[in-house]
């Protein structure tokens, strides 16, 4: 194999310390997920008479609804011998430690609080987050490419990549070879940038009217059955992972993937509700400006 033919990774994961203070990539990649995320929504919701200011409720739901799931699912699935002997180190996110898979309950549980509370329907809350997800995923994948984190096995492919400083990052007791590896956290990102083509895609073509659950049962079909996919390429995240027949991320995948199906089957079919329903409150809050701007005026 030519020399050439693959990428040396040297980012550092710090992009700046401010006195106590540590700045990185992956804190800024991930916050910049709801961000981004906050733009798409507000796009869909007022594009569907839905007042935008939905969107910064739900962004809270989410946040935390994101974080306590993705914190729990790592302590969890992947050490829980530790964190049930040692509960308050679940506690110290700044330590790392998220799981998108625990991010994904937290997230369905998060937005079935805010649709219960703020009488929207649940299908179709999830039928528009996908969408911000897929976006937040992208992200937070090159946020785990940054960190040198979720490498790939070892491979010959002319686009691998030589993680050059994951002993340093990760201070290894036994250091890991540095072999060339497959950037499967670019993968996982490229994936969910597809996904969001082709979701915002299916959405602009029908949306007020999009089959209820359509949308969400497609994400968790094709995410989760890329995820399954994807980990015969990674190296296991945790050792126990090696005496199963399965990793974890594929045994965690496999009921998703099965209630995406569920869904999607279902899609549209609920009688007397085939496409949801949300409050369609734009004019209302339109409406209710107007008095104000006019006092104002005055």
């Amino acid at each position: 194999m030519s020399l050439l033919a693959y990428i040396t990774w040297t980012a550092s994961p710090i992009i700046a310390k401010l006195g106590p203070l540590t700045l990185r990539w992956y804190g800024l990649l991930f916050m910049s997920g709801f961000v981004v995320g906050t733009f798409i929504l507000t796009h869909i919701y007022k594009s569907e008479k839905v007042s935008p200011r939905w969107v910064d409720v739900i962004t809270i739901y989410m946040l935390v609804g994101t974080i306590i799931g993705a914190r729990l699912g790592h302590c969890l699935f992947y050490d829980p011998d530790y964190y049930l002997k040692h509960p308050l180190d679940i506690l110290k996110i700044w330590e790392g430690g998220l799981a998108s898979h625990g991010a994904t309950i937290g997230i369905l549980l998060a937005t079935w609080l805010f649709a219960r509370n703020n009488k929207f329907d649940y299908l179709w809350v999830l039928d528009r987050i996908v969408i911000v997800v897929a976006s937040g995923g992208a992200l937070i994948r090159l946020g785990n490419l940054f960190n040198s984190e979720i490498i790939g096995r070892v491979t010959d492919v002319p686009w691998a990549f030589k993680f050059a400083r994951y002993n340093e990052i990760h201070n290894e007791l036994t250091n890991i070879p540095n072999e060339l590896r497959h950037p499967t956290q670019i993968y996982e990102s490229l994936f969910c940038i597809f996904l969001l083509i082709l979701l915002y895609g299916m959405w602009n073509r029908t949306k007020e009217r999009t089959p209820r659950g359509l949308l969400f049962g497609l994400f968790v079909v094709l995410l989760f059955t890329f995820r399954f996919l994807v980990e015969f390429l990674k190296e296991n995240q945790v050792s126990f992972e090696d005496k199963l027949p399965l990793n974890m991320g594929q045994l965690l995948s496999i009921p998703l993937v099965i209630i995406g199906l569920w869904v999607v089957l279902r899609a549209g079919k609920w009688p007397g509700n085939p496409y949801g329903f949300a409050p369609r409150d734009l004019e209302q809050d339109a409406a209710d400006e107007k008095p104000k701007a006019i006092a104002k005026s005055k």
